[in-house]
């Protein structure tokens, strides 16, 4: 039989020892094998109660380390509450006072009509000068007429032997004031149609009512007149007829009625 043990604790108790095992666990048992992690030794036993069971070692409560909550929002990097910042107040910028200038609002001009001075710059204004009114060749009463076509009419009794004239009774209409007449070419022009000549009228228009009539006029070269071609000849104008069509017709207006024509040479 196995001896027990009396052993008296630090306190004073008096607790049985367990004998002594008899013979040692072989050798075997204990030997460590390759790989594996070796076992931990167990912890020599402690004072244990008169009931003969172990005392449960006393530990001191553990407190848990006091983790600071972390805001939904942030991410767990920014676990850490930042050191407040302090705003730095922007810098003071001095005010400028600019002066502003209220444009006058605008007035409608008025003119004014203003006398023109008599003299300006102590100068006298020269007098206007108005042109004589020049006088109507005749001052008779003017009456009414009218002329119908009629071949009869037609007679080469008029300035030009190469030519017929049709009188459209204009010259006593008017007391003498104004000629009108159709004039009908002869052909062929001649050398006595292409004299070089003037007139000396008032005034001198005429008209192509048929075919055509070449002429030449002193400073505007020849020119080619065919139906509804209308100019005027200025008095005096030095002018040629060149040639014409066998059907032309003319009508022509002349102020005065009685007017001077000269052949040149």
């Amino acid at each position: 039989m196995a001896k027990t043990t009396t052993v008296r604790s630090a306190t004073g108790q008096t607790v049985a020892e367990p004998p002594a095992t008899a013979k040692a666990a072989p050798k075997a048992a204990t030997a460590k094998v390759k790989g594996a992690t070796p076992a931990k030794k167990p912890a020599p036993p402690k004072a244990v109660a008169a009931t003969g069971k172990k005392a449960a070692p006393i530990k001191a409560p553990v407190k848990a380390p006091v983790r600071a909550k972390t805001p939904a929002s942030q991410p767990p990097n920014l676990a850490k509450a930042a050191a407040p910042v302090k705003k730095t107040a922007p810098p003071k910028v001095a005010a400028k006072t600019v002066a502003v200038t209220k444009a006058a609002p605008r007035r409608t001009a008025t003119r004014v009509a203003v006398p023109t001075p008599a003299a300006r710059r102590g100068r006298p204004l020269p007098a206007v000068r108005k042109a004589p009114a020049k006088k109507l060749t005749s001052g008779g009463p003017q009456v009414f007429t009218v002329s119908h076509l009629n071949e009869a009419d037609f007679k080469a009794d008029g300035l030009r032997p190469y030519a017929q004239y049709r009188d459209l009774g204009i010259a006593a209409a008017t007391a003498g004031l104004c000629q009108a007449h159709v004039i009908r070419m002869i052909p062929p022009c001649t050398e006595e149609v292409r004299k070089r000549h003037v007139h000396q009228t008032e005034l001198q228009l005429v008209y192509v009512l048929k075919g055509w009539m070449k002429n030449e006029f002193e400073g505007h070269g020849e020119q080619m007149m065919s139906v509804g071609s209308c100019w005027l000849q200025p008095t005096g104008i030095k002018h040629t007829v060149l040639d014409y069509s066998p059907d032309c017709e003319v009508l022509e207006i002349i102020v005065p009625a009685d007017f001077n024509t000269e052949e040149l040479a």
